[in-house]
């Protein structure tokens, strides 16, 4: 009788207790990740953001609820935690570069100054984003190269996205000599514009005008808006039609060239 009410007493006064808390704790932990996980699938976050979060949200409150259990089972919790401190401290120091890929991907998929299919220009590269991965974003070249940069380097750097509004200006910037009247310079223009498809007035209708007097030739800047994806084809459409319509019209269009004058 007396082991029994020995056994009795262990249990209430030990193990139960330990078990009723692990208990409480791993109901408390699903219905957080449970609650978590609703939240991110209802929000607007990029789906490698929920991807990276849902498994970290697993780590650490499952480890709390470890603790919580360990400190019930009369554990020194703080030994855990110190160790668990330094080797995070450690991992950091290691891991210093993928964790600044880490956090500037994190920072762009959370305010997503571009998407994946934009045409984007960041630094010295530009092309249509493929992937954004948290360590990497991937763009496809003009050329059609595939192109990856660390996500430490292209969020650490000025990021024009030429898809977002949808419509992007062409801008060019043409040369020709004094000889040829300026009125007749852009007239030719015009009309190499005119002949060139895929040109919108919206939202400003196509701009010529003289930018600068050279040396040797004037500078003229032509600007013309198109649809994102017939950009390159009116790029390159107008400036093959720049050359035919200057043709056509009698306008010099200047090169660099050595003019010799013979002595008699």
């Amino acid at each position: 009788m007396l082991e029994l009410e020995t056994v009795l007493t262990v249990l209430t006064g030990s193990i139960l207790p330990v078990i009723f808390t692990a208990l409480i704790c791993l109901l408390v932990a699903k219905y957080l990740l449970k609650m978590f996980f609703k939240l991110l699938d209802k929000s607007h976050l990029e789906a490698t953001l929920i991807k990276f979060i849902k498994p970290v949200l697993n780590v650490v409150i499952y480890f709390c609820a470890i603790l919580i259990i360990a400190n019930r089972m009369g554990f020194d919790t703080t030994s855990v935690v110190a160790f668990a401190s330094v080797l995070s401290a450690a991992f950091a120091l290691a891991a210093q570069n993928a964790l600044s890929n880490l956090f500037g991907g994190i920072l762009m998929l959370w305010t997503k100054p571009f998407l994946v299919g934009d045409y984007i220009i960041a630094g010295e590269k530009e092309g249509t984003v493929l992937e954004i991965g948290l360590f990497n974003t991937v763009l496809n070249t003009i050329d059609n190269k595939r192109v990856t940069i660390p996500n430490d380097t292209i969020s650490s750097t000025s990021i024009t996205n030429c898809s977002v509004e949808g419509k992007r200006r062409v801008d060019l910037e043409i040369t020709a000599a004094y000889e040829s009247p300026i009125e007749s310079v852009k007239s030719a223009i015009q009309e190499a514009i005119a002949a060139t498809e895929y040109t919108i007035d919206d939202p400003l209708p196509p701009f010529v005008r003289v930018k600068s007097y050279g040396e040797s030739s004037i500078t003229y800047v032509v600007r013309v808006w198109t649809e994102n994806a017939r950009y390159w084809d009116v790029y390159f459409d107008l400036l093959e039609n720049i050359k035919v319509y200057f043709d056509r019209n009698g306008v010099i269009m200047t090169y660099n060239h050595i003019i010799v004058h013979q002595a008699k």
